[in-house]
């Protein structure tokens, strides 16, 4: 009964330990945190006047007479214009091609937007036929979505910018390539030539390169900014474990996870930073602006709403730059745009020196134990060739990594179980005197050296490699359409058979609450196997709950990502070889089979009595 009430006791101590965490350390740190934004907000937003722009999206403008970047406006309004197909949008502008290994599309001509996006490698489902996942939308369609860069001036400043009806002539280069970069010029006829390089790796970053040519007698001052605008909310998971929506890490205010709620109804948030980056991101994908990591920049995130479309912005303005006559002035920024494949990611912030560019993906409060968890999967990914059985590989590992302090707890684990006439003896000698039968079982512990809460430490060590393996199957790309065996054809998602229609042999499509896969049902059977080989609780209440526990763990299951069903059943087949093993070298008799029986035979007392 002790191993009984340490099992129950080590589930309490992983509920409190988890909310606890969250009650006590991380809702203060987000109170804090909203009540400091608040503050700079306050200290920082001034009156200025909105310019908004054709298409949804707002230049950031800087206040009158500063040479730095100064205070933004408030957002613009949603894009008017009629909803059309993608393929009329996209013949609206003349336009250069995009391609690359990993990307396609096209920049547009008119206002030299990056807005025709798509990833190559990655497809809306499992079928390889299915449409390639789309980033980048051009304005006036459903789900507009783009990059804009560009300059803006002081308000009172006469001078001629592009904007998002300019069209750009090409000067170089009739498609975008990792070989071929694309050089747009114009002419504001006033002067001033301007000049876009943009350039792109084999991945998903493009650099571009803004120059500014002064053919008049007086010297200009331009302010840089890059935004990315998205027009409508888009379906998100909206899961508490997972951050989709706006991004960034801005200087001393370190990472921000703004949710698309936190910046509608005028709600805009300002940062100044130097460097950082920002941006918007989806489960998988994401779109980030990363100014110049020297200069200083103010970052915004706002939201917008006009005809029932919500657009929502992010953008930087940077400083003022001062092209002297018969001079040029240039600024370096960067896109990312793309999937967070982890090795890339990984890559851009070594290589590329971008602040804690890593933590574009989410890897939760507990990285320390995520990320190291997503390392050891990759690696036997990268040996064996498959996800599903890298997760088995990776368990095998932690199991072995646990092997001491597990094998300590099984130890007095199965000295307990010899102590188990004792205690029945007990229970008969004082009757209902709790407090004289604890007392006795305590000094009797003391005696044979036994620890009675060694039951807890396996499931409080198995509980943060369950979430940890959690985390990495739900948020990480490279678990997405990863196939196992057989029907397993994505180890992030479910089981897809159901014992309700006899795995696919009867024509009917059950509801969700029924779609109990084989895998579920393989992990019910071997945690109902570990728990068969300690004897059944004396308890009628405590037997109860452990014979139905399986069972409920089943369907509590069935809706997780199948490769977490797969490390649980593969973990506890693991778990009752390691049991079995320590229990027969201590000299105490595993009667699985007895036990099984004593499960029914109990059943058919209670239900007789």
């Amino acid at each position: 009964m002790g191993d009984n009430k340490n099992f129950f006791l080590a589930i309490a101590l992983s509920i409190a330990v988890l909310f606890g965490w969250q009650y006590f350390v991380g809702a203060p740190q987000m109170e804090r945190e909203r009540l400091r934004q608040e503050q700079r907000q306050a200290a920082e937003i001034k009156k200025t006047t909105p310019q908004p722009e054709i298409g949804g999206s707002t230049v950031p403008t800087p206040s009158t007479g500063q040479q730095t970047s100064g205070n933004l406006p408030l957002p613009g309004a949603g894009s008017a214009t009629p909803v059309v197909s993608r393929k009329t949008a996209l013949r609206s502008s003349p336009r250069v091609e995009i391609d690359t290994p990993s990307l396609m599309g096209s920049i547009a001509l008119k206002g030299g937007r990056i807005d025709d996006l798509l990833l190559r490698d990655y497809r809306e489902t499992v079928d390889p036929e299915s449409d390639n996942i789309t980033l980048f939308s051009p304005s006036g369609i459903k789900g507009a979505y783009y990059a804009e860069f560009g300059w803006t001036t002081d308000p009172e400043a006469k001078i001629k910018t592009p904007t998002s009806t300019t069209i750009w002539n090409v000067k170089s280069g009739s498609k975008l390539t990792p070989e071929t970069p694309v050089v747009l010029e114009y002419d504001n006829g006033e002067g001033l030539i301007f000049r876009r390089t943009i350039s792109v790796d084999k991945d998903f970053m493009f650099s571009i390169s803004q120059e500014v040519e002064n053919r008049t007698s007086e010297p200009v001052t331009l302010f840089p900014y890059g935004l990315l605008s998205r027009h409508g909310k888009p379906d998100i998971q909206n899961f508490y474990i997972l951050h989709e929506g706006l991004i960034g890490v801005l200087g001393e205010d370190g990472l921000q996870e703004i949710d698309y709620d936190d910046v509608i109804d005028g709600n805009t948030m300002t940062f100044e930073s130097t460097g950082g980056w920002l941006g918007i991101i989806d489960k998988y994908w994401g779109a980030v602006l990363i100014p110049n990591q020297k200069e200083k920049i103010t970052a915004r995130f706002s939201a917008s709403q006009r005809n029932d479309i919500v657009t929502y912005q992010t953008d930087y303005l940077g400083k003022g730059i001062v092209a002297a006559p018969g001079k040029r002035a240039t600024i370096e920024n960067q896109l990312f745009a793309g999937a967070k494949v982890v090795s890339i990611i990984d890559g851009y912030d070594e290589k590329l020196g971008i602040t804690n560019f890593e933590l574009l993906i989410d890897w939760g409060w507990f990285y320390f134990i995520t990320k190291p968890m997503f390392m050891l999967i990759d690696f036997f990914f990268n040996f064996f060739g498959n996800f599903g059985i890298a997760i088995l590989a990776a368990t095998v590992v932690i199991k072995l990594i646990f092997f001491p302090l597990a094998h300590k707890s099984y130890v007095s684990m199965s000295k307990m179980k010899k102590l188990q006439p004792e205690i029945v003896k007990m229970k008969e000698r004082y009757g209902d005197d709790r407090a004289a039968q604890q007392k006795a079982m305590m000094e009797l512990y003391k005696k044979e050296q036994v620890n009675p809460m060694s039951g807890c430490l396996p499931i409080l060590l198995q509980i943060p490699v369950f979430f940890a393996l959690y985390k990495v199957l739900f948020g990480t790309i490279e678990m997405r359409h990863a196939p196992f065996f057989g029907w397993i054809k994505d180890l992030a998602a479910p089981d897809p058979t159901s014992l309700f229609n006899l795995f696919g042999l009867i024509p009917w499509d059950p509801p969700s609450f029924l779609l109990v896969g084989i895998w579920p049902i393989i992990m019910g059977i071997t945690m109902f196997v570990q728990m068969r080989l300690n004897p059944a609780p004396p308890d009628p209440v405590q037997a109860m709950v452990f014979n139905w526990m399986p069972l409920f763990f089943v369907f509590l299951l069935a809706s997780f990502p199948a490769g977490l069903v797969i490390y649980w059943a593969w973990n506890n087949t693991l778990s009752v070889a390691q049991q079995w093993y320590i229990m027969n070298k201590q000299g105490v008799e595993v009667n699985l089979l007895g036990n099984i029986k004593d499960m029914f035979k109990g059943s058919k007392k209670d239900q007789n009595t």
